[in-house]
């Protein structure tokens, strides 16, 4: 495994970033190097999912969680990948009712192998009825008819 110093990790971030975070520069020396790395190429690269999209799955973690540094970071992100209000709106709401339903069915402890029929069930009967008659916001294949907005630039190093 590559060894990075410190300072080099930190001047990296600054370039990246524009500035060493208070919560990255505190960072255990053990922990940095992983950290810096997995945020650099996982979190603020370009992966199989796009950087706005993300944002918006953080912004509903980050509610779950009620961590408001999250919800903060994820929310000014979101919109610099051009996230609209409503779209941020609707992350929050989908973390609120994924949480919802959490909440309920574990704590009436629903009977796990009748969930998983029932949800195979479901998205069988989905697919079934979508294939003659399109649900809204699906073409006729039954395949959402969604068209990903172009994705914004992530940061670039400051020069």
């Amino acid at each position: 495994m590559e060894t990075t110093s410190r300072q080099d990790i930190l001047n990296e971030c600054e370039e990246t970033l524009g500035v060493v975070p208070e919560w990255v520069e505190n960072q255990p020396e053990e922990a940095l190097n992983g950290f810096w790395t997995l945020f650099r190429d996982f979190y603020l690269g370009q992966t199989k999912i796009p950087n706005k999209y993300k944002e918006l799955i953080g912004i509903g973690v980050s509610g779950a969680t009620r961590c408001r540094y999250c919800a903060l970071f994820h929310t000014e992100a979101a919109k610099l990948y051009g996230a609209t209000e409503e779209e941020i709106n609707e992350a929050a709401m989908m973390g609120a009712v994924t949480m919802l339903g959490s909440t309920y069915l574990n704590g009436s402890q629903a009977d796990y192998e009748i969930f998983a029929g029932e949800v195979v069930d479901m998205v069988d009967y989905l697919q079934r009825h979508a294939n003659g008659h399109a649900a809204a916001g699906e073409s006729s294949s039954g395949e959402a008819d969604i068209e990903p907005p172009p994705e914004a630039e992530p940061p670039q190093p400051h020069a």
